[in-house]
């Protein structure tokens, strides 16, 4: 197998230097070339035929954020993000995945952070290669209306009815219209939704196109390092029609309102009196290899556990096996859960890994999960 066409797009020749020459250990991966800005990237790009593209955030002339754009809109393909731990780097790395780049990897704030970083970089090229590029496809988005009508805390909104019979959704790749099922409404109390590698573009499928008086509290899992899940949650809530927060230990799970889970942080639930609240925990150990801290599995499964057949499981893009475990404990407790299609996954691993275990009530491509989601409630 030929090994993995790279450009490497940085503003820092030493950056640019050194990530080649390490990259260059590894035979199934070759730097093809590099690009100072995303202006050079667009003009290399035709020529050199990169199967990924490694591009900074933060440069001159183009930004690696318009410059992921006019990639995805003209000739989509693989992109993984070099971000930094800045106010504005975390927050131009949370637009350029929602834009579409596959992943990203932080820069080494020291040298004895480099080794490290390129093992990281050169796992997530592989993953990023086998990605078939029809998936960066531009999809069309909602748009949110202003303001959120019947949202924000300690209002209520009204309910969404409708509770349809088990259905696998067609896997067409139109967005459709969230509308209100038809059916009577069900006693569902919290939908969590797990993803990883693709995530946060496929939150900003599903998020935003619930509607303003969705009647069940949300709370997101979404695989990625510290520093990173606030400005995720900020640009939800830009966004959505939903209040969206990063949550806190002891918020209250309030219907119209999403929590996305703190990276480092397992999230379990508690019912009171009134509202359920969440607790937030770091561990005391570290998180075992292969294992993620947000857990997925460990969220869901508190979940069937704390709200039984109330509960309701959404398991999209991502590498592994994390939430598959959750999704089979929400169904004991006769919950119900999704899975996303196969079509859409930019990694078909979580998803893949709830069907083979017979944990998906529905399998649905990304444009219909919204109103799979909205039917069940």
């Amino acid at each position: 197998m030929p090994p993995v066409k790279v450009l490497m797009v940085d503003d820092s020749a030493l950056i640019r230097q050194l990530t080649t020459k390490m990259l260059g250990s590894y035979r199934d991966i070759q730097v093809i070339g590099t690009a100072v800005h995303g202006k050079d990237a667009l003009a290399k790009i035709p020529a050199l035929e990169p199967d990924v593209v490694t591009m900074d955030v933060e440069m001159p002339v183009l930004d690696g954020l318009a410059a992921l754009r006019r990639i995805m809109r003209e000739c989509p393909l693989p992109v993984i993000m070099f971000s930094t731990l800045t106010a504005l780097g975390t927050r131009a790395t949370i637009e350029a995945l929602s834009a579409g780049a596959v992943d990203f990897v932080t820069k080494p704030s020291s040298p004895a952070q480099l080794n490290p970083m390129i093992e990281e970089l050169a796992g997530k090229i592989r993953v990023a290669a086998a990605v078939p590029h029809s998936r960066f496809a531009r999809r069309p988005l909602v748009t949110p209306r202003p303001g959120r009508p019947g949202a924000g805390p300690g209002k209520r909104p009204a309910a969404v009815p409708g509770r349809p019979g088990p259905v696998i959704a067609p896997a067409s790749e139109k967005q459709t219209a969230v509308a209100p099922a038809k059916q009577p409404a069900s006693h569902a109390r919290v939908v969590v939704i797990g993803c990883s590698t693709g995530g946060p573009a496929a939150l900003q499928q599903v998020v935003p196109a619930l509607p303003s008086d969705f009647p069940v509290p949300l709370v997101i899992v979404q695989h990625i390092p510290a520093g990173f899940s606030r400005p995720l949650a900020e640009h939800l809530d830009r966004k959505s029609h939903l209040e969206v927060r990063h949550a806190e230990s002891g918020d209250q799970l309030v219907p119209g309102r999403a929590l996305v889970t703190p990276a480092g942080f397992d999230l379990t639930f508690r019912s009171g009196a009134g509202h359920a609240s969440i607790i937030l925990d770091k561990g005391s150990a570290p998180v075992p290899p292969g294992g993620f801290r947000p857990s997925v599995d460990v969220v869901m499964t508190s979940a069937a556990r704390v709200f039984g057949d109330a509960a309701i499981g959404v398991l999209m893009t991502g590498m592994g096996r994390d939430g598959a475990q959750g999704m089979k404990e929400i169904k004991k407790y006769n919950g119900r859960t999704i899975a996303e299609a196969e079509s859409t996954c930019v990694v078909y691993g979580m998803p893949r890994a709830a069907v083979e275990a017979g944990a998906a009530d529905r399998v649905a491509p990304l444009p219909q999960i919204a109103q799979e989601i909205v039917n069940m409630v």
